[in-house]
């Protein structure tokens, strides 16, 4: 039952996730470095007041009580906080330029390097159609850069940087919100010193709506992370891989070439297909 919950948790994220970028684009004006830190700054005040209504600062404060007790714990939320925003700034940088099919291909690969880092370093069991899928995911991987004829870069560095983050919270006994919300914490003091001093624009300095549209990148910044942070804590990170990859050969292709039509505003060639159905 507790596998099963968390497969559910991790379809949904990958779903939110899936669309985001018919989200990002809405704030075309906004430079990606301003998002990215609007998006961590936002994400904190929501799960302050996510802490708040649920009622979950008392065990906030617990957890991070225990967490500080240990070096090895307190260093590994820091290298937590550091690889999420790594993978959301390269993520918004490699959106804005235009290359959607460059970011779905990151999380597309995401769940191989998944699946390696469960069997390899947590030494959890790989089942044969786990093998199977991540062979072919692989081959699909391998066709899609033929089709483009760009060696995916930015695609590697968002694959790698999130399975990491997912490796160390695999690591740390703590509750979902609690983790996002020291996550948050710890890089949003970085993110007000730019926003209110090096952005070019000044701190939320735009149209009402576009404000809004801020406020509102760190609530679906949020919600999916709690939802991932939740799954990777209830079942085999493995497992987790096999099963997103899953819905991802079945919802990830249309959802980024749909968003790639709608920000590019052009037609697509219907050619690169042929991988994502690997």
């Amino acid at each position: 039952m507790k596998k099963d919950s968390g497969l559910v948790y991790g379809f949904s994220a990958y779903i939110v996730w899936g669309i985001l970028p018919l989200y990002w684009k809405l704030l075309g004006n906004v430079g990606s470095v301003d998002i990215l830190f609007y998006r961590i700054v936002w994400s904190l005040i929501f799960m302050t007041i996510y802490l708040v209504i649920f009622r979950k600062i008392p065990l906030f404060i617990r957890e991070v009580k225990e967490l500080l007790k240990s070096k090895r714990n307190t260093l590994a939320i820091i290298i937590a906080a550091i690889f999420i925003s790594l993978n959301w700034g390269i993520y918004i940088y490699t959106v804005s330029i235009g290359q959607v099919q460059q970011a779905s291909l990151g999380y597309y690969i995401n769940p191989l390097l998944n699946v390696l880092a469960g069997a390899i370093y947590l030494k959890e069991p790989l089942s044969k159609q786990a093998k199977l899928a991540s062979f072919s995911a692989l081959a699909g991987v391998v066709l899609l850069t033929i089709q483009t004829g760009v060696f995916p870069f930015n695609s590697l560095f968002l694959a790698a940087s999130f399975c990491l983050y997912g490796l160390t919270k695999k690591q740390l006994q703590l509750s979902a919100a609690t983790s996002i919300t020291l996550e948050t914490l710890i890089i949003t003091p970085f993110g007000l010193i730019y926003l209110f001093f090096l952005s070019p624009t000044g701190f939320m300095q735009y149209p009402m709506n576009t404000n809004l549209l801020l406020i509102g990148a760190g609530i679906v910044t949020a919600i999916p992370l709690l939802l991932f942070a939740t799954a990777v804590k209830n079942c085999l990170i493995s497992l987790s891989a096999f099963c997103n990859m899953s819905i991802l050969l079945l919802c990830w292709p249309w959802q980024s070439f749909y968003s790639m039509s709608l920000m590019n505003c052009r037609n697509l060639s219907p050619s690169p297909l042929f991988g994502w159905e690997f």
